[in-house]
């Protein structure tokens, strides 16, 4: 080879493999620094995509999750509602067996009617217990008038499409639950008590107070007592169902969530190990590269030493 001052091909070579090595030791330390294989879209454009469309289901589905915590939380309070309301109902049909004393007299029997209303009015009250603003129960005017029954629409995939999957959540009908028959409820839900048949006892027509509630415990018999508690006890029954299955659907949430999460990071995260090998690699070219170039560069220098 010609020995020539103008050019210096062998340094240019050497220049062009420092700069290739340098940008492969920069890309490998944005690897290294952020985690993640894909750093700019020139990495894997098919990768980047899949894994953007994961990451945005990913999120749905957590906001889902959240949900279907809320629900569960929202059929615990329902639950404990309609328990109090069972305990009531125990107290007042202990109260009628107690009115059946021989040994009690009317003033007796009259104070067990007296707390028999206060319970009546504890009964309304629940019935307007809310969670966050949303109603716990329902009752014949909000209800569907073909079944009865109101129910939320809990929406369980990260779709957002109600026919791709949802729960049912009941608001209990407490005028269907609390009913004693001829459409009076113990706990007079939606002043039903004002409008109802109450000339169905034996003793005439059923005696109602100012508020509609019942005011003679006497008026009502032990037997529809329990089919109050009958109805209530389905009640609580249905809400334990479905409270058992959206515990399923969190589970079920909870699985997809840990396999999707694990899906994005096989695209995105990068293989710490196989990375550092690479850098290392990349340092020592960059070193040796940048070596060479300098010793590239004193090869003019020939030339003039014969000239010299």
């Amino acid at each position: 080879m010609p020995v020539v001052v103008n050019t210096n091909a062998t340094a240019t070579t050497a220049s062009f493999n420092l700069t290739a090595a340098n940008d492969a030791l920069r890309h490998s330390l944005s690897k290294l620094s952020s985690g993640k294989r894909i750093v700019s879209p020139s990495d894997d454009a098919g990768g980047l995509a899949v894994a953007y469309k994961m990451s945005s289901k990913l999120k749905r589905t957590d906001a889902v999750r959240q949900n279907v915590q809320n629900s569960i939380s929202f059929l615990q309070v329902q639950d404990g509602a309609l328990k109090s309301m069972g305990n009531i109902l125990d107290r007042m049909g202990e109260l009628r067996m107690l009115a059946e004393d021989i040994t009690k007299n009317d003033s007796d029997k009259e104070n067990y009617s007296k707390e028999f209303i206060e319970l009546q009015k504890q009964l309304q009250q629940l019935g307007t217990e809310k969670f966050n603003g949303i109603s716990l129960f329902s009752d014949n005017s909000t209800a569907n008038a073909t079944t009865g029954k109101k129910s939320l629409s809990l929406i369980t995939t990260a779709g957002g499409v109600s026919t791709d999957g949802n729960v049912s959540i009941n608001q209990v009908n407490l005028q269907t639950a609390l009913s004693i028959g001829n459409g009076v409820n113990l706990g007079n839900i939606n002043n039903a008590n004002a409008t109802a048949n109450t000339t169905w006892t034996t003793d005439g027509a059923l005696e109602l107070d100012g508020d509609n509630f019942i005011l003679s415990i006497a008026d009502v018999n032990v037997s529809m007592f329990t089919m109050a508690i009958e109805q209530l006890a389905d009640a609580r029954a249905e809400n334990g169902a479905e409270m058992s299955r959206v515990q399923t659907v969190a589970d079920l949430l909870a699985t997809k969530m840990a396999n999707l999460e694990a899906a994005h990071g096989r695209i995105m995260d990068a293989d710490i190990a196989l990375e550092s090998t690479r850098y290392a690699r990349q340092n020592i070219l960059v070193q040796a590269s940048a070596a060479m170039t300098a010793q590239a560069n004193q090869l003019t220098n020939i030339a003039m030493v014969l000239m010299s």
